[in-house]
């Protein structure tokens, strides 16, 4: 489907998602791929959460303020290994804050503050099933940032897995944010483009996904 455009290369998904390719330049993108490195590392390291039925996630994730497990959060991984995951940073808070006012304009992200970040990596046979971000107390949008390999998003609706949904090709660089009406619609990724990504970026291979929310609990 044509999807209509907004101005400056924005472009509605649906009302409240907002598509803006190419936001990160190759800087910010080394600079992203070389943080997610650090944090893959620990305190609590890049893993593949298992899912209620025992069935490992084919993407790996690490988290930043907030630990996401299916399908609740915590301050401390355990399940992993029960230590205290890592702050998330204050660059990544204003980043997040950024996106969402690149996404609906004016001062939009003035009041965006970002909790937490869900970093998952992605090799060439990864791969996300339909979902809804339904885990966090507030509705605050969702902010997604991809560097590396291209992959074939799914945006759907906020009802069920099926159709209507949307598919959107998220390229090294892209921003997505979604929110309002669309703040639950299920989402996915079915499939990577291998050998699509730029390696000037640092990365020769898969995609990083970095996903800010804002989860609504108290400090602890």
């Amino acid at each position: 489907m044509t999807l209509p455009l907004l101005g400056t290369g924005r472009r509605e998904v649906a009302p409240g998602a907002v598509h803006v390719p190419g936001w990160l330049d190759l800087d910010a993108q080394r600079r992203l791929v070389t943080a997610c490195r650090e944090w893959a590392r620990g305190p609590v390291p890049a893993r593949s959460a298992v899912l209620p039925g025992g069935h490992p996630m084919s993407v790996r994730t690490v988290c930043l303020g907030w630990h996401w497990q299916p399908y609740r959060y915590t301050r401390t991984a355990d399940d992993v290994n029960g230590d205290r995951v890592a702050p998330l940073p204050d660059w990544l808070v204003r980043l997040g804050s950024a996106a969402v006012t690149e996404a609906y304009g004016d001062a939009a992200g003035d009041g965006y503050r970002a909790d937490t970040a869900l970093v998952n990596f992605y090799d060439a046979d990864a791969r996300m099933g339909m979902h809804q971000d339904r885990d966090e107390r507030a509705r605050e949008p969702v902010v997604s940032l991809s560097v590396g390999d291209t992959c074939l998003f799914r945006f759907g609706n906020t009802e069920n897995r099926s159709r209507p949904y949307t598919d959107v090709e998220l390229e090294s660089g892209d921003l997505f944010v979604f929110g309002g009406p669309s703040r639950l619609a299920y989402h996915g990724v079915p499939r990577i483009r291998p050998g699509t990504g730029d390696p000037r970026t640092g990365l020769t291979g898969g995609r990083v996904n970095v996903t800010l929310r804002v989860t609504g609990f108290p400090d602890a």
